[in-house]
Formats: C-alpha cells, sequence, structure tokens
C-alpha cells in the first residue's frame, strides 16, 4: 500500500464523525471509528467490507515504515508504540499489536491546538497548580479519560506566563507547545529516551524547572521523580489508577515492606495535588469531564504517613475538604446533575459512593419538585390494617 492512499483512508476516516476520537482496525471487522466512547462503522463511501489479515499487515506495515525499533518491538514484545502524521498535519497517537496472528491497529485522533485551562472550562484550583514552583502533581485515570489534555492546558498555562524551562517525557509526544514565555524541550519515547526512568534521570542533568513525566510505570521512576522534586523541580506525570487513595497506594506498593515508611514520609513531603479524571457520557451527546481533586494538607499528610484508619480515608478527607479545593467525583457528577448535563443513570452509574449520590440527586429533584421515589400510591393492606385495629 502507498503511504498517500494511506493518508487519503485515514483522512477520510478522522472527518467520519464530527467528535472522532479513535481509529479501530481488526481483522474480521469493516474500519470503526470510535465517537463518544462507542464504536461506529465508517460511512459507505469508505470501504466497509471486514478486513483480512493482509490488509491490516499491510496498513501496519505502511505506518511503521521500516523503522527498525517499531519492527523489532512488534516481533518481540507483540505491539509497539509510534505517532504517525498526515500531510493535513492531523497527528495520531498508533499502537501496533498482534493478536491470534495477526495484527490490529487503533490510533488516537491528536488534537492540533493546545487547549487552554478557560476552554476547556477546568476546576479553577487547575491555575493554581500552573503557579507551584516544586513538588509532584499526578493526574490518575484509564486510558483516554483526557489525563494528557488536562496536563497539556496546565503547560499552556505556564507556557503564557512563567519564563522557564519545560522538560516532557512522553510516548508519544501528544500536543506540541509552541514557545512563548517558557522553552520546552519535548522528548519522545523510543526515539529520544529508551525509559521514563533514564528520561527523568538525564532530565535532571538538562536545567529543567518544571518536568512531565507521560506516566510512572515503576519503582525507579518514582524514585527519581522524588529526588527531583526534593530538589526543587515541578514534576508533573501520570498513573492508572481510579482515585487519589488508590494512587498513593499504588506508589507504595512499589516498594519493599522494609522502604515503605521512610517513602510515605517523602511522598507527604513532596505530593502538591492528586487529581483524577473519569468522562462520562453527556445528554445531549459528547462526554464531559468529572475531577476528583486533592490537595495536600494535614490531614492527608497524616493519611500518607499513617496509612487510611476508619474515618480517616482518603475519600472522608477530600469530601470534607471543598474550602482546600478539594472535591470528589461524587460532589462533581451531582453539580453535573443539577445542571442537567448528564442524567440519573450515567450519575448513579459512574459513582463512587452511590448512596451519597443518590442522597444528592434526591435533593435536586425534590427541589424541583419533582417526585425521589417511583413507588406511587403505597396503600397498607386492608387485611393488615383490620388485624391491626
Amino acid at each position: 500500500m502507498r503511504r498517500a492512499e494511506l493518508n487519503q483512508i485515514l483522512e477520510q476516516m478522522s472527518l467520519a464523525h464530527p467528535r472522532v476520537s479513535d481509529l479501530n482496525f481488526t481483522v474480521g471487522r469493516p474500519c470503526q471509528i470510535a465517537a463518544d466512547g462507542k464504536l461506529h462503522v465508517c460511512p459507505p463511501d469508505i470501504d466497509t467490507n471486514t478486513l483480512v489479515p493482509y490488509q491490516t499487515e499491510q496498513l501496519a506495515l505502511c505506518m511503521i515504515d521500516n523503522n527498525r525499533r517499531l519492527l523489532y518491538d512488534l516481533f518481540r514484545h507483540g505491539s509497539c508504540d509510534f505517532s504517525y502524521r498526515l500531510d493535513t498535519g492531523t497527528r495520531f497517537r498508533v499502537n501496533v499489536f498482534s493478536q491470534k496472528g495477526t495484527y490490529s491497529i487503533v490510533m488516537r485522533k491528536l488534537e492540533e491546538k493546545v487547549p487552554s485551562i478557560e476552554e476547556l472550562d477546568l476546576p479553577k484550583c487547575f491555575l493554581k497548580m500552573a503557579k507551584e514552583k516544586n513538588g509532584i502533581i499526578l493526574f490518575t485515570g484509564a486510558t483516554g479519560t483526557g489525563k494528557t489534555t488536562s496536563l497539556a492546558a496546565i503547560l499552556d498555562e505556564i507556557n503564557k506566563n512563567e519564563e522557564l524551562h519545560v522538560i516532557t517525557l512522553e510516548d508519544p509526544v501528544e500536543y506540541v507547545h509552541k514557545p512563548r514565555k517558557a522553552t520546552f524541550n519535548q522528548r519522545e519515547l523510543g526515539q529520544d529516551f529508551d525509559t521514563f526512568a533514564n528520561g527523568l534521570r538525564a532530565a535532571l542533568r538538562q536545567a529543567p524547572h518544571v518536568i512531565l513525566v507521560g506516566e510512572i510505570r515503576d519503582r525507579d521512576t518514582v524514585e527519581i521523580a522524588l529526588n527531583a522534586a526534593e530538589t526543587g523541580h515541578l514534576v508533573f506525570s501520570t498513573v492508572h489508577t481510579v482515585s487519589a487513595g488508590h494512587t498513593i497506594n499504588r506508589l507504595l506498593g512499589m516498594f519493599s515492606p522494609e522502604e515503605e515508611q521512610h517513602i510515605r514520609f517523602r511522598l507527604a513531603d513532596t505530593i502538591k495535588w492528586v487529581v483524577g479524571q473519569r468522562l462520562l457520557p453527556k445528554k445531549e451527546g459528547g462526554r464531559i469531564a468529572v475531577f476528583e481533586i486533592m490537595q495536600n494538607n494535614i490531614r492527608v499528610k497524616d493519611c500518607i504517613i499513617n496509612g487510611e484508619r476508619e474515618n480517616k480515608t482518603f475519600y472522608n478527607i477530600i469530601d470534607e475538604g471543598q474550602t482546600y479545593d478539594m472535591q470528589t467525583f461524587d460532589h462533581n457528577i451531582i453539580q453535573f446533575f443539577g445542571k442537567g448535563l448528564i442524567d440519573e443513570t450515567t450519575a448513579l452509574t459512574y459513582a463512587s459512593n452511590r448512596a451519597k449520590v443518590r442522597q444528592g440527586i434526591d435533593k435536586i429533584k425534590a427541589g424541583r419538585g419533582e417526585a425521589t421515589t417511583d413507588i406511587e400510591n403505597l396503600e397498607i393492606e386492608k387485611e393488615y390494617m383490620v388485624h391491626q385495629y
């Protein structure tokens, strides 16, 4: 397959829906796009025949373009990651992987413009994060929930206001930051460095003020990130966990029991913010981000050092810490339900504490004069009444 032919197919697919997030090529299925969190078959003007192994292999090899490192990763490890750019400027994050002896391809469409905090309507405390001078700020959530986009918005805020040196270590580079006040050096895993730990270790010798580490995957990366934060750097990174509490426990789990208490003290001193992120389907189509936000304070430090206890969990601290710019997922979900952006089923499905969200929903519905229960015309059986009286 020629590259021009491939680019034409990808361009058509990326324009097939106003909110395309991914392109999917899987043997036994036609070409598919993902939009609003669901897969859709491409329109008839794009080839909708079932893909065969030869076709997905040709697509993959055309994108890889004889890159030895990528071919080695694919044959040795079963998958490879890289970025791909169309002539029109549209960029993708690509993962090629083998399954049942054939190749599949998933391409995440990347935004061309770096979004701002205001454009994304992110919580105001994100502006405070951009003004931090040192420490660690972690974003957590599943793949595809928008962590990279939120981090890009914070870096954009730094770029607008601070004359700093920013180094990013990414897999691959997603948002390209054009220097304004800040100076950016964006490095890509596999092309500019071999592991996040080694890239971060090298970054400490490159005189940065701010470091973005695409993902914390192992103990070495945690150790070096702690060293960076302790020596006056501001470190941003992501962790694949479901909440702030799970994030702290995940980091602690990377160390031996003998080291745990020492690491607890170091985390308590260096963690500044932990932000959890989820994407929920909106009533009118599209998706909306909800956040759990934990800012380090005396209670959080105590919980990190001594562990969670009854009525002293990270969830409880966040739930009671709204004056410190904290909020739980449940608090944000109830807010969006009150604004009519999400429906009741979605709110309860994505809740961390269903009872708390149910209580919040019932309070909003009662304020609107709506029924808060499905039970209508409840009557006590006459036989029971006769027996009682």
